[in-house]
């Protein structure tokens, strides 16, 4: 492959792995863990250096992955307090464990290549010339193979807890009933969660690992509200962006992290605005039917009421309901011509008349 391809595959990858983490995270409401492991995981790359005196991908992969899991940890303390709630909790974590880490860099290795910039924004550009070498021999690019294996360790998760993760995650207290011990799935959820932030992240950077976490899932859960088809919706939108904001990044020669980001978003806002029975359009328009619906089924009892009665004539006028029910002439025209398409009134003689379809109409609604 050449290294177009690596980076379009690493990115596909990266979006696949975060996509299937991400999920019970967005079900669950916990969003914002995902942006607290991916900034406090960095004190946790500063000790895996310094244990290993020197860079070393394995020593720092499980520094920052036990710095993940400290994040999950402190949060759950604090939460479990009940003196402060789990935004807060998050909110006094991460910074204070993120700028930890950034204190150690700048104090004690300011000349080594750890630098929060590299963490925060990542550079999926070079993950074609980062080799994986095991006795001597190249074995591709390490990115290709990290998310690579966090794709396929995600999806056995996945696959393997589901039911319990479904359960916990809907109704918690059903499952420790039945035995599923939702303490141990949220943990190991969590787990999930930093392990693939931490091999993410080495090639896309923080801020684009918690866009692949969060919008896809939170964008397919604007599509559908069953669990399987918004797994493989929360998939098809992190490849969907991952692909369109590749090949608009090198199409204008702009930062290719930033551009699947921005893309992600994209998509994220035209399904806000356009899902079929979420988005905000959807939405305007079931409002607008539900108005003139009961605008329609308030004139037919109001004619009803009235029907055989000495006010008969004088209520049925069209140009008394101005006065009658407050509305505007043309919101007043609109009705009537709207319930005289439907068959449940007649105008005749400048007067407005019932049909048995309106009139049983009226009975209905009068009953509910």
């Amino acid at each position: 492959m050449n290294s177009i391809q690596v980076i379009a595959l690493v990115a596909v990858l990266a979006a696949t792995s975060c996509a299937l983490a991400g999920v019970f995270l967005v079900l669950r409401r916990m969003a914002m863990m995902a942006d607290a492991i991916s900034h406090a995981i960095l004190p946790g790359i500063v000790a895996g250096y310094v244990l290993a005196r020197g860079p070393n991908v394995f020593v720092g992969f499980l520094g920052a992955a036990g710095a993940g899991l400290l994040t999950v940890f402190l949060v759950e303390t604090l939460v479990r307090s009940r003196r402060v709630k789990e935004d807060a909790a998050i909110g006094v974590v991460f910074p204070a464990l993120f700028a930890l880490g950034v204190f150690v860099i700048s104090k004690y290795l300011p000349n080594v290549h750890i630098d929060a910039e590299h963490v925060l924004m990542g550079d999926i550009t070079f993950t074609p010339f980062d080799p994986l070498l095991l006795g001597g021999r190249d074995y591709g690019p390490q990115a290709l193979w990290a998310l690579g294996s966090l794709t396929l360790i995600n999806a056995l998760f996945l696959t393997l807890f589901y039911k319990e993760l479904k359960l916990s995650t809907f109704d918690a207290g059903l499952a420790a009933a039945l035995g599923f011990a939702p303490a141990a799935l949220h943990y190991a959820l969590m787990g999930v969660v930093a392990v693939t932030t931490v091999g993410a992240l080495s090639a896309v950077g923080a801020i684009l690992v918690v866009a692949l976490l969060i919008v896809p899932p939170a964008t397919a859960s604007l599509l559908t509200r069953r669990l399987p088809p918004l797994i493989a919706l929360s998939l098809a939108v992190g490849v969907a962006g991952a692909l369109s904001g590749f090949y608009l990044a090198t199409l204008w020669d702009v930062s290719i992290s930033g551009m699947i980001a921005t893309m992600l978003g994209v998509l994220f806002g035209v399904t806000f605005l356009f899902a079929p029975r979420q988005g905000l359009v959807a939405q305007a328009v079931r409002r607008s039917r539900q108005r003139q619906q009961f605008a329609t089924e308030m004139l037919l009892v109001h004619l009803a009421t009235h029907e055989g009665t000495d006010a008969e004539a004088t209520e049925s006028d069209p140009a008394h309901l101005h006065k009658e029910l407050h509305w505007q002439p043309q919101a007043i025209r609109d009705t009537i011509d709207r319930a005289s398409d439907e068959g449940m009134l007649e105008e005749r003689g400048g007067a407005l008349h019932l049909t048995d379809r309106g009139r049983d109409r009226a009975g209905e609604v009068a009953e509910r």
